[in-house]
């Protein structure tokens, strides 16, 4: 897998605490908290890129490498998934609460401020980008629409113009949000991000529809059962097909996947309970650098570790080359998991390399049941 575009923010891995949940990084943020990162961003002008995955994103970032590498560049990952927390639950992973991209948008939207957030609505079908425009002009108090643009269809790069870019631009949004289909969309982002001057971009494909008033969203108590995507299907019964084919994913990763390492995290109770051991050496000369792992990296310890990635992405040279000799790491967790993950992405977007060597039969199985193996063996 390659990944060539460089990063919009220099939010170093160490700066979030993240948990590797079915294969990909989930910050552990509530909906107060990444409502605070959103402002924060628009606030410092810094650059957001927010993906919110579901059931349906998950099983298209398995399937598509550039899906799956435009989540790991996100400055901000949220549980926008019911399956996502149940599983969670299931493994101990404290990621409590279900961070929808709608709910984002309506506290956003709702919460009265003395500058409006400007919002740009990118894509969706027919008018509907306009609509919502007019409709959160209509009755937002927190944000107000500066612009709506439909591209039609096409590909990607016959979204990217110059012209679009500059009209996207020109309207100088805080906010850019981009529907297109959840693939297309995250392609189309990471395609012009670089580009684009909007403090927080983010694929949120039902914000337009639910803005405009074409398409209604479940009521409360639905999405607390978990039951939204019913909801969904009864007003686009073309959803069906999808939900169906996600769920048999789903059920499928629970029983290959996620109960196996229920049980073998339960095994290996005894190794999580260890200290973590850590040493980096560098070679200023080669701009290398091997990070040595023994023990346990848990989320007990994951200060430790945290604190190793910052120093040797502070350490790096303009391509960077990293190791880390897992040789005598006894047990991972879901919490270093993340880290790791974010540390590569991080070193990726320099253009440098991370490469994990000596690595035990039962380190290399708990990351096949985590589903990061093949981002983070490869």
């Amino acid at each position: 897998m390659s990944i060539t575009s460089r990063p919009c923010s220099e939010m170093a891995a160490t700066d979030r605490t993240c948990w590797s949940l079915l294969g990909l990084p989930f910050d552990q943020v509530d909906v107060d908290q990444a409502v605070g990162i959103i402002n924060q961003a628009i606030a410092t002008k810094a650059r957001c890129f927010l993906s919110t995955p579901n059931l349906n994103f998950i099983v298209q970032a398995k399937r598509d490498d550039s899906f799956y590498e435009s989540v790991i560049y996100s400055d901000l990952v949220v549980a926008d998934g019911m399956p996502v927390i149940w599983t969670a639950k299931l493994l101990g992973i404290p990621l409590r609460s279900r961070v929808a991209g709608s709910s984002l948008f309506e506290r956003l939207q709702n919460t009265q401020r003395d500058k409006p957030i400007s919002v740009f609505f990118f894509g969706g079908q027919g008018d509907v980008a306009q609509e919502a425009a007019d409709k959160l002009n209509d009755t937002s108090v927190g944000m107000v629409a500066c612009g709506a643009l439909n591209p039609g269809t096409g590909s990607v790069e016959s979204m990217s113009s110059d012209e679009i870019i500059e009209q996207i631009n020109a309207a100088n949004p805080d906010f850019l949000v981009v529907s297109l289909g959840a693939k297309k969309g995250q392609q189309w982002i990471m395609h012009n991000r670089e580009r684009l001057n909007a403090s927080v971009i983010s694929h949120l494909g039902a914000v337009v529809n639910f803005v405009g008033d074409t398409v209604q969203r479940a009521p409360k108590r639905w999405q607390k059962m978990g039951l939204e995507w019913l909801w969904r299907i009864v007003q686009e019964p073309l959803l069906w097909k999808r939900y169906f084919i996600d769920g048999l994913w789903f059920l499928r990763f629970m029983v290959t996947h996620v109960l196996p390492l229920a049980l073998y995290q339960k095994l290996l109770r005894g190794h999580a309970d260890k200290n973590l051991f850590m040493e980096i050496v560098s070679d200023a000369e080669g701009g290398s650098v091997e990070m040595q792992l023994g023990g346990a990296a848990t989320a007990m310890n994951g200060v430790v570790l945290r604190s190793g990635c910052r120093r040797i992405l502070e350490q790096l040279q303009a391509i960077p080359r990293v190791s880390i000799n897992c040789a005598d790491l006894d047990y991972i967790d879901s919490s270093a998991l993340g880290t790791l993950m974010l540390l590569k992405a991080n070193i990726l977007r320099r253009g440098g390399a991370l490469g994990l060597f000596r690595v035990s039969r039962r380190i290399r199985r708990l990351m096949h049941l985590h589903g990061v193996e093949g981002f983070l063996l490869e």
